[in-house]
């Protein structure tokens, strides 16, 4: 939506999110897949959280962390998958200017928080294969609630300039969002400013923070993989990997959708610009749909204390 030129110096009080401009019809086509894939992660998330939570068992330190991962999905689908859904059931496009800088908060914030925590449950499996012995005297209780104190307080202060820095700018002739979320880049070049700084701080946080994670946990990961090559008894090298399978499996997810996410923007001009607003959506909800359950199915513990609380409901139905 243009502005009017007699109201081009008010300060925009709205914005209106436009999904899918050269391809509208996917929003159709969209609306049911992204729908269950969203009831998916909650149920899953929160079949997990539970599971963890009433199970004995499982109170370690493994499952807190993957406890701690279950609520950030559960977060990042809430923050923006419903919005996402309005839109495409009831075209309610309008987002207030308070409501657009606290999503993209919250996207960039928690998006960060969750490849940090990918970090430390690499750690805790380097520990885990690497040096066995010594894994009940390093990852401890204490060893976690650090790590969540790390994953916050990095994460949150880190992330604060990205939507302060896009609130401060002036919004005077466009107001309409092409994208489905508040995303930074598609929030700024909306602006009359010079925007060099937003993106300038956008480029270095992510790369500085996303990449330094995924760099790390790769690492992590070939020492991991060395030292089960060492292993000389066949069985105890299957159950290392069997082990850190279902959580490289969860890298993979994570990493490789924002890797194409950032492959094609970087490639916009031959790509469908519908395309990264697209990926951009479905990351945030994928892997949220997908991390349970991976840990569900390849987690024999995880497994075997969900069917446990399945068999205390049904009896005390009965």
């Amino acid at each position: 939506m243009l502005l009017s030129n007699s109201s081009s110096s008010t300060e925009v009080s709205e914005f209106f999110l436009n999904c899918f401009v050269r391809s509208p019809i996917w929003q159709r086509w969209l609306s049911l897949p992204l729908s269950l894939l969203f009831l998916l992660a909650m149920g899953a998330n929160a079949t997990l959280l539970i599971t963890i939570w009433l199970e004995a068992s499982l109170h370690e330190p493994m499952y807190y962390l993957l406890s701690l991962l279950s609520l950030l999905d559960i977060m990042l689908c809430l923050t923006v998958i419903p919005k996402v859904l309005l839109i495409f059931w009831f075209d309610l496009r309008p987002i207030s200017f308070s409501a657009c800088f606290l999503q993209m908060y919250v996207m960039n914030c928690f998006l960060a928080m969750e490849s940090c925590t990918f970090l430390i449950m690499a750690y805790d499996r380097y520990v885990a294969i690497c040096h066995p012995l010594r894994y009940p005297s390093i990852i401890t209780d204490q060893f976690v609630a650090k790590a969540a104190i790390f994953i916050v307080a990095r994460n949150a202060l880190a992330t604060v300039p990205i939507p302060i820095l896009s609130a401060r700018l002036h919004y005077c002739q466009y107001n309409v969002i092409e994208n489905c979320i508040c995303a930074n880049l598609s929030v700024s070049k909306l602006s009359c400013d010079n925007v060099t700084l937003n993106r300038l701080y956008q480029f270095i946080a992510g790369w500085t923070m996303l990449g330094s994670d995924l760099i790390l946990i790769f690492l992590s990961y070939m020492f991991i993989l060395h030292a089960i090559l060492q292993l000389k008894v066949k069985s105890a090298a299957v159950k290392a990997l069997s082990t850190c399978g279902s959580h490289f499996i969860l890298i993979l997810f994570f990493s490789t959708i924002l890797l194409v996410f950032i492959l094609t923007h970087v490639a916009k001009k031959r790509v469908s610009p519908d395309v990264p607003i697209l990926l951009n959506v479905l990351h945030h909800v994928i892997p949220a749909a997908l991390n349970p359950i991976v840990y569900g199915v390849r987690t024999q513990e995880i497994k075997q204390g969900i069917l446990k609380l399945i068999r205390k409901g049904v009896s005390k139905g009965n």
